[in-house]
């Protein structure tokens, strides 16, 4: 199984990006699934209905939402009844939605995917994700009841994410990480058979922003201290980051991860 997973989307050059190069990649890597981060993909903040319409029109099988999908009025609602967009899964039970969805590939495949939140530097004082993890988890046997489990941790500490992918190491084809927008340099496979990369970055402008967004704001509270100027997405041409993770059929470990980059500033071919 191929899994290709995007990451954050940042206002309208991380969507455009996506509606461009997703189409070409499934063609190029045939991926058997296809999940999207969308959590800075409305402005810059949260996800819409409409937008995750045209994520899921191109192919797109699952979107994750992060820290910010809260932020547009309509999704508590959509949530209820789109599945396919998930929230963490370690905020309380109560609130709308769901973050671990099972899926069934064309070819017959089950995917688990499970979207979790950080606690370090996070505000939103969500329930522990190593716990949340191993509830999720316990009805599943990798290899077994289901072919891939595939875990998106959407954190702002690059020690949380990398201490979850060794505490999941053997129990999930792939932990990866998102929120911070910067590709790292560290995909590999685990000890255990877990592909793992800290974060698979943005799609979004590069080229001339502070992390997707437009300079100018992030420029001003870094110098002044002052917040005057609104934050807004760039939009400059956007740049597709991810990772493509390929997992065993037969036991659910990975067998390699590879980064992903198209078009933007990362993915232009340098001479």
């Amino acid at each position: 199984m191929k899994i290709l997973f995007c990451g954050d989307v940042v206002g309208r050059a991380g969507r455009d990006a996506v509606l461009k190069y997703v189409p070409l990649l499934r063609g190029e890597y045939k991926p058997d699934a296809v999940i999207v981060s969308g959590d800075n993909a409305a402005g810059g903040f949260g996800i819409t209905p409409s937008v995750c319409a045209e994520f899921f029109k191109i192919g797109v099988d699952v979107i994750t939402g992060g820290d910010h999908i809260w932020d547009q009025k309509d999704i508590p609602g959509y949530l209820s009844k789109e599945p396919r967009l998930l929230r963490p899964h370690n905020f309380p039970a109560t609130t709308p939605g769901k973050g671990c969805l099972l899926i069934e590939t064309k070819t017959g495949k089950k995917l688990l995917i499970l979207h979790l939140l950080g606690q370090v530097f996070h505000k939103e004082h969500a329930a522990c994700p190593f716990a949340c993890a191993d509830e999720a988890l316990s009805a599943y046997r990798l290899g077994g009841s289901v072919d891939a489990i595939f875990v998106d941790i959407h954190a702002e500490a690059t020690s949380e994410k990398n201490a979850l992918g060794l505490y999941l190491d053997g129990r999930v084809s792939a932990v990866v990480g998102s929120h911070t927008h910067v590709p790292t340099a560290d995909a590999r496979i685990l000890p255990s058979g877990t592909a793992y990369q800290t974060d698979a970055g943005m799609c979004g402008d590069y080229h001339n922003s502070v992390i997707g967004f437009d300079k100018d704001a992030p420029l001003q509270r870094f110098v002044s201290k002052i917040t005057k100027i609104r934050m807004q997405p760039a939009s400059g041409e956007g740049t597709l980051c991810g990772v493509l993770v390929e997992v065993d059929d037969s036991t659910g470990r990975a067998l390699s991860i590879t980064p992903v980059m198209r078009g933007g500033a990362l993915g232009e071919k340098k001479t």
